[in-house]
């Protein structure tokens, strides 16, 4: 595979680092010289050990155009659209775009599905919580229909961001970045949107169909340097009537990465990050014990195993893969949802397409 990724920063060094580990050949392109610098020297050394001399650094208007199977969006969100209709018109096999897909405006959101079809090209979102092995173990117990008629599904992502700007020093907080704006993809309704693309999946998964009705409420700091959403507590329903709850913040410490099925006659459990390296799921069915699976894991795992679920689908058929770019749509429209919710004071009807 011959890749090209858009935005040196820490997703780019993510999916850097993930390609190589699967043996494909990488550029990467930043429109700052700084940005691939700091790359170079600090980040990815920092974070694998040692910089791998094979990944080729360009400034964005340099990089070769044309012949990649695969073009990464790795950028803020209010450029993410822009940048992946650019990378449609060059034909790749696929693109993905780092979450959140858009800021909550769902700009040319229609527009990059109908190119996308037009040129043939897949796109996916990189929702990688999904594709996860914990998650996928929740899929599979669910399967076994032994925890009865579905009656709620319950996901937080509520962590406190501090450790975001702790790994990345060049930014003394949020005003310096997209993360304090909410209208730029900011916030918590957006950098943790995770946790209501993790609530769609499961209902999905569990024969719930699409969310239908949103409401929610979010509490916003504006201070004059940032104008963002510190926490976003979703309440929502889906096409067969199933209502669950969803709560994002940049809050909470520890955090707390979490969902749970619950069923007539038992329940599901899974925890992102349960204790350090390792995620966990847990299940009671009926009377029986409860029963717990601990998966080892590291970050840098997250994104190899969501690079070989792409190459997977490409394989077969790529718009049934819980990252499409149709399911990222669909969480956008939640998020978009839940601002006007709020600012309404009214819960939001969402069309047939969202």
């Amino acid at each position: 595979m011959k890749v090209k990724i858009f935005g040196a920063g820490s997703i780019g060094s993510h999916l850097s680092h993930a390609s190589r580990s699967l043996g494909w050949s990488v550029d990467l392109c930043d429109l700052d010289p700084a940005a691939l610098a700091r790359t170079r020297e600090s980040i990815y050394p920092g974070r694998y050990g040692a910089w791998d001399e094979e990944i080729r650094l360009f400034e964005a208007g340099e990089a070769p155009q044309g012949g990649y199977d695969l073009i990464f969006v790795g950028t803020p969100p209010d450029s993410h659209v822009p940048l992946a209709l650019q990378a449609v018109a060059e034909k790749p096999r696929a693109v993905l775009v780092e979450k959140p897909l858009s800021p909550p405006d769902l700009q040319d959101l229609d527009r990059l599905a109908d190119e996308a079809e037009k040129q043939g090209v897949a796109v996916f979102v990189g929702y990688d919580h999904v594709v996860g092995e914990a998650v996928e173990t929740v899929e599979s117990l669910l399967a076994e229909n032994a925890i009865g008629r579905i009656e709620t599904i319950d996901v937080e992502f509520r962590e406190y961001w501090g450790g975001i700007f702790a790994a990345h020093p060049w930014l003394a907080g949020p005003q310096d970045s997209y993360l304090g704006f909410w209208k730029r993809g900011g916030g918590a309704s957006g950098e943790h949107s995770h946790a209501v693309n993790l609530w769609q999946h499961i209902a999905h998964v569990a024969g719930a169909g699409a969310v239908r009705e949103v409401e929610a409420m979010l509490t916003y700091v504006s201070d004059g340097t940032v104008d963002y959403d510190s926490l976003c507590a979703f309440t929502l329903r889906t096409e067969s009537g199933l209502v669950g709850r969803c709560i994002q913040d940049v809050v909470t410490k520890p955090p707390r990465k979490w969902g749970r099925v619950q069923g007539s006659e038992g329940h599901i459990e899974w925890s992102i990050g349960h204790e350090p390296g390792k995620d966990a799921v847990f299940w009671q069915f009926g009377e029986a014990e409860r029963q717990q699976k601990t998966i080892a894991k590291t970050r840098p795992d997250d994104f190899i195993r969501e690079l070989r679920h792409i190459e997977a689908a490409l394989s077969g058929d790529a718009a049934a893969s819980p990252i499409s770019l149709s399911r990222g749509i669909d969480t956008m429209r939640v998020v978009a949802a839940a601002h006007r919710s709020e600012a309404e004071g009214r819960r939001i009807a969402l069309g047939s397409a969202g």
